[in-house]
């Protein structure tokens, strides 16, 4: 019994064979002195301790696994609704050949043109609900509202390209593998790279004459792109232009407790930084939201795609900044920003929670697994949370969005607890994790 014993606790090896001879000794010799068996007991209890301590492991193991299962039931359901609850999106758009739905505010719903920042995550939500399901029209729709935003791989008026294209296009090449799409991907790269300029070696967000070189966190989302038409072509400077950026926002955005400013604006001649901002957060100081979201997936996929020890070690920093605030809600969905004035009735943001999660299976994924473990706990009660009745819409309201209660610019009164269609493609970006594990699903191309 001490042998099979040993041999199925094989993965602590050593703790197997001391057992094993305490036993045999004390089969084989009835007399042993003082000193021998003092020996074999202290082994006994260094073979127990290891014992506990692969029983506690295995037990986190299986729990691990448990909720995994039972996260790829949710999926599997949520998925479901959104077919249905996004064939409902798509009789609203009938007679509407050129727009992307964004919102739904105030019993108005709201579509918007390709040059919108956000135009590229209902066509990215269509292609995941068409790879979990294989419905045929979602597939349908997925290319004809991809198709919609093709003219953006020569757009240059602001950086949120990658967004765009990657989020549309991205998913479609992953997906479906068309080389057309990736060739609108390199050339949306191509344009992205025009808004680099170094000094101050970096991106520029927006053109807006309130700042002279604007930056914001953000803008790591756009990264991807870069590095996938460098993996393309070859072409040494998109990797530099992604590395750089990356670099000088590690550099430059982050306060020393892991949190992000929202906007740097810079001297375009010198590189020196001009003054810090929060545009969209409740104060300057304050740790908005979705910029800790935007930062932790963008640094988390930088890691991913580079194997820079210093991105992980960033993506580390936000996700324990997250993890330990003490105004991070029960449920794991944030409000809108951790410092906002009225908590706990300030608004929630589905969005960041949604984004949040995304970024913690990113993470999760590039770490030992004793540390994966408090990001992929973080990530499932966020979804599982974003899953119930609470966050997720039912069938044929909120404007035929998946999830209630997001924050667009909570500083300006704008999209204040409404649906929004980024909150959608993250939320179902992550669920996709757990329906197709085989298939890694982190990066959008």
């Amino acid at each position: 019994m001490v042998a099979q014993l040993g041999m199925f606790w094989s993965p602590c090896g050593s703790f197997r064979r001391p057992c094993f001879d305490f036993a045999l000794t004390i089969m084989t010799h009835p007399i042993v002195s003082a000193q021998t068996l003092h020996t074999r007991h202290s082994s006994l209890r260094g073979f127990t301790r290891g014992l506990l301590a692969c029983a506690v492991s295995l037990i986190g193991f299986a729990s691990v696994r448990a909720a995994e299962a039972d996260l790829a039931e949710v999926a599997r359901e949520q998925f479901a609704f959104a077919t249905k609850q996004y064939a409902g999106m798509l009789t609203r758009m009938e007679g509407d050949a050129t727009r992307q739905p964004r919102t739904f505010e105030k019993g108005v719903f709201k579509a918007v043109p390709a040059r919108d920042w956000t135009s590229g995550f209902f066509p990215g939500s269509l292609w995941l609900i068409y790879e979990q399901t294989g419905d045929a029209a979602m597939k349908s729709a997925a290319e004809d509202f991809t198709k919609r935003v093709e003219s953006i791989q020569f757009f240059k008026d602001h950086h949120d390209v990658g967004f765009m294209l990657g989020c549309s296009y991205g998913e479609g090449l992953r997906i479906t593998g068309d080389a057309a799409y990736r060739a609108v991907l390199v050339q949306g790269a191509r344009s992205l790279s025009t808004r680099y300029k170094a000094p101050p070696g970096l991106i520029r967000s927006w053109d807006a004459k309130e700042w002279t070189y604007p930056v914001i966190v953000d803008n790591m989302m756009n990264l991807e792109l870069l590095w996938f038409a460098h993996k393309q072509t070859g072409e040494a400077a998109f990797r530099e232009i992604a590395i750089n950026h990356a670099d000088n926002t590690l550099a430059n955005h982050f306060r020393e407790n892991g949190s992000s400013f929202h906007l740097v604006d810079y001297d375009p001649e010198t590189g020196s930084v001009l003054k810090r901002q929060t545009v969209q957060g409740a104060a300057d100081d304050s740790a908005w939201a979705r910029g800790q979201g935007w930062g932790l997936h963008g640094y988390a996929t930088m890691a991913r795609l580079t194997g820079e020890a210093r991105y992980l070690e960033q993506a580390r920093k936000i996700a324990a900044f997250i993890l330990s605030h003490p105004r991070l809600p029960e449920d794991g969905v944030p409000y809108w920003d951790f410092d906002a004035p009225g908590i706990p009735d300030a608004p929630r943001d589905a969005s960041a929670g949604a984004l949040m999660a995304c970024g913690f299976l990113e993470l999760a994924d590039q770490v030992p697994a004793e540390e994966a473990v408090k990001y992929r706990a973080m990530a499932e009660k966020q979804l599982r949370s974003l899953a119930s009745p609470a966050y997720r819409a039912k069938l044929g309201e909120n404007g035929s969005f998946l999830l209630m209660h997001c924050v667009g610019h909570n500083p300006a009164g704008t999209e204040v607890d409404v649906p929004l269609n980024y909150a959608d493609y993250y939320f179902l970006k992550a669920l996709s994790r757990y329906r197709r594990p085989a298939v890694k699903a982190a990066g959008s191309y």
